[in-house]
């Protein structure tokens, strides 16, 4: 009897404690939204100028998530409209890939026989307005302009190459395959695209493996490069194809218990037996990295190419008033074998404010018991050199040097046909004069670290002998830095060729040219050609 009134007391005052705390949050919340309330009120009231409400409310609430990670996000009714057509792959504008900056928008890419195709558009062109409007005068994003319903005109003036022309381009209803394109290699293997994971992802691929394997398609290469993710159950369903039923694929925790959920395969599948080879590099994240990372766990397909991404988490996105919504981060994912491969850590961060990159990995064994390793994407099996990015090359595609030489050499060359393109020799030189005449430079690690040091810790304290050490040191660094083009002219000029290719033959002539030219689809198809090579790397 004692002991059961012990064990009463005990549960009560876990009862009580978790209510305490249940309280005690609840307060704090309610506290900081009244103070914010009363804030807002009365800087509305009786600010010197004019206030915009809204403006001022969006950006509290944006850096209010900045705190958090990146991919937490108030979304505006703009920004829910934006992310549906993500996730279905279909709207009405000119069809094309646009970026935006403060004072102009810059067509990145034109899809084929699309609107801004059929009016002339090319990548590089700059539209400086939009109807009447001037996009230096818009202060919203210029490009939901170009957006509105099927067959209504829009007029836009650009700029290309110095002089400046006008255009109207007729909208349509534009649909984003998941599966962009797919082809034989030869006459035994088949190849596949999949560049996002929206509805269509698992249907199109499913498609695309039917078709090819009644071409004679024996043998398969899925091709995940470059793709940003997108729906987790379509993921999983595309992960099916090559499963059986009943397979777990991956695990999500969270601190919300109904967010904790295993995800097992629901279909047979489209072929389980067939061999296959899984292209990944520093673009592929997410709902890819899931694919790739469960295939490799189960030893179902060899990854080839560069370490992935490293996004373990998962968004949910969650219904807000007035038609706005909140995409949240509510887990983590788990392979089959156990690892979450996210590889930046938003929660602990360094003293400039930026996330930690996981430099310390665990170890987990495949179902055969091969080793792989958590907290830094998925490293593939076989890696490619020239897949493999870097701070030089990352700068060089950032700061849009890449792009903007592709755009002059497109002006300026005349290629009839894709297997007569080649980048020469003579045509990397060009690039690294055209590197030198540029405005682009880029700052390593090393470089900050010294120059804070000789900044923050002044020449009197670290004496003129180590002030001139570390200045021969950062010369040497700024030395080096001219040298590394070449040394990384690999990885510089696959960026090259592949930016240029799209200039001439749109994304399905840059996908001909790989089936020729591109190192990964090389190796993954001798791979697949070596049967006790391709099974042994998986043993």
């Amino acid at each position: 009897m004692i002991h059961k009134r012990v064990l009463f007391v005990s549960l009560a005052v876990v009862v009580f404690i978790s209510a305490s705390s249940f309280k005690t949050d609840f307060f704090e919340i309610a506290k900081q939204i009244e103070i914010f309330t009363t804030l807002f009120k009365e800087l509305n009231m009786n600010y010197v100028d004019e206030t915009n409400p809204a403006a001022l409310m969006d950006t509290a609430i944006k850096n209010m998530l900045d705190d958090l990670d990146p991919y937490t996000k108030f979304l505006n009714e703009q920004d829910v409209e934006s992310y549906r057509i993500n996730n279905t792959g279909e709207y009405s504008g000119i069809g094309a890939l646009v970026r935006s900056y403060e004072d102009r928008l810059v067509i990145i890419e034109p899809y084929k026989d699309y609107p801004a195709d059929k009016a002339g558009l090319k990548a590089g062109d700059v539209l400086l307005s939009i109807g009447d409007i001037a996009i230096k005068d818009f202060k919203d994003d210029a490009s939901e302009l170009l957006k509105g319903a099927n067959n209504t005109e829009v007029n836009v003036m650009y700029e290309r190459q110095g002089k400046t022309y006008k255009a109207t381009i007729e909208r349509e209803a534009i649909e984003v395959d998941a599966v962009p394109y797919y082809k034989m290699v030869d006459e035994e293997t088949g190849y596949i695209v999949l560049s996002r994971f929206n509805k269509k992802a698992s249907s199109q691929t499913k498609s695309a493996m039917k078709d090819l394997k009644a071409q004679g398609a024996q043998k398969l290469i899925l091709d995940l490069r470059g793709n940003p993710g997108g729906l987790l159950s379509e993921a999983i369903n595309v992960t099916n194809l090559f499963i059986p039923k009943g397979t777990l694929v991956v695990t999500t925790k969270s601190k919300v218990k109904k967010f904790n959920q295993e995800y097992k395969t629901r279909n047979q599948p489209e072929d389980e037996e067939i061999p296959l080879v899984v292209l990944v590099d520093g673009r592929s994240a997410s709902a890819s990295e899931i694919v790739s990372g469960s295939l490799q766990d189960l030893d179902r397909a060899v990854i080839i190419g560069a370490r992935s991404f490293g996004k373990g988490l998962v968004q949910r996105p969650l219904k807000l008033t007035y038609g706005t919504q909140l995409k949240v981060t509510i887990s983590r994912y788990y392979t089959p074998s156990g690892r979450c491969i996210q590889s930046l850590d938003y929660w602990n961060r360094d003293e400039a404010g930026n996330a930690v990159r996981t430099t310390e990995f665990n170890d987990f064994t495949t179902r055969n018991g091969r080793k792989v390793q958590d907290g830094g994407g998925v490293m593939p099996d076989i890696e490619i050199q020239s897949l493999k990015s870097n701070e030089l090359v990352s700068a060089l595609v950032n700061n849009n040097v890449i792009f903007d030489f592709a755009t002059n050499y497109y002006y300026a060359h005349t290629i009839p046909e894709i297997p007569k393109f080649s980048f020469t020799q003579n045509d990397f030189t060009a690039f690294k004069n055209f590197v030198s005449k540029s405005e682009f430079s880029f700052e390593t690690k090393t470089e900050k670290v010294l120059k804070e040091a000789l900044l923050n810790q002044g020449n009197d304290l670290l004496g003129p002998e180590v002030v001139e050490e570390s200045k021969k040191l950062l010369g040497t660094i700024g030395k080096s830095k001219a040298l590394a083009l070449d040394t990384y002219q690999g990885e510089i000029q696959k960026q090259l060729e592949d930016e240029i290719v799209k200039r001439y033959f749109y994304r399905e002539g840059l996908y001909d040219y790989y089936l020729a030219n591109d190192a990964a689809i090389i190796t993954a198809n001798t791979l697949l050609k070596d049967g006790s090579k391709y099974e042994s790397l998986l043993k």
